[in-house]
């Protein structure tokens, strides 16, 4: 069964510094028909050749909302609110958080939010999530890819969402 058009997830890559990890993780959005943004600045331009190459043409098929600062990506979550509902909530992957991925319940609008590759997100990010999700991983290793881990949680969200609404095969 195909996956929805509108998009119940959003994926928001907070100054990202790999432009081949935005690429892939940008195309997984178009594949999975997850929404992404784009907090600003990158460490790259997004004409970048590599960005551009890990993307491929799924880049074209994909809206990405482009937000210039935390600020303005801020000012977006909370004009995305009705008069009934809180802003969407947002979810941080982190190797700081303590709560496995496994044991959050994710709902539709949630905004999945990973990190710069090298340095994570600031305190000041990190204190406005909704939830903080941890991925476990063994003793000894720090963490998991960014790609990997956003697909990961990602795929897990997207199993707790269409379950209920029948897209899971049954």
């Amino acid at each position: 069964m195909p996956l929805r058009s509108d998009p119940t997830l959003t994926l928001a890559l907070y100054q990202p510094d790999i432009p081949q990890n935005a690429g892939t993780l940008l195309r997984m959005c178009a594949c999975l028909g997850i929404a992404a943004a784009i907090i600003e600045p990158a460490g790259f331009p997004v004409s970048d050749r590599h960005f551009r190459r890990a993307g491929m043409d799924y880049l074209d098929r994909l809206q990405v909302d482009r937000h210039i600062s935390w600020r303005a990506f801020q000012d977006w979550r909370e004009r995305t609110r009705t008069a009934e509902t809180a802003p969407r909530r947002l979810v941080l992957l982190s190797t700081k958080a303590a709560l496995p991925y496994t044991n959050f319940r994710f709902q539709a609008g949630d905004i999945v939010m990973v990190g710069r590759e090298s340095a994570g997100v600031p305190d000041d990010v990190h204190a406005a999530a909704d939830a903080r999700l941890l991925i476990p991983v063994a003793d000894g290793m720090r963490s998991l890819n960014v790609a990997v881990a956003a697909a990961m949680v990602l795929g897990e969200a997207l199993r707790q969402i269409s379950a209920p609404l029948g897209i899971n095969g049954e």
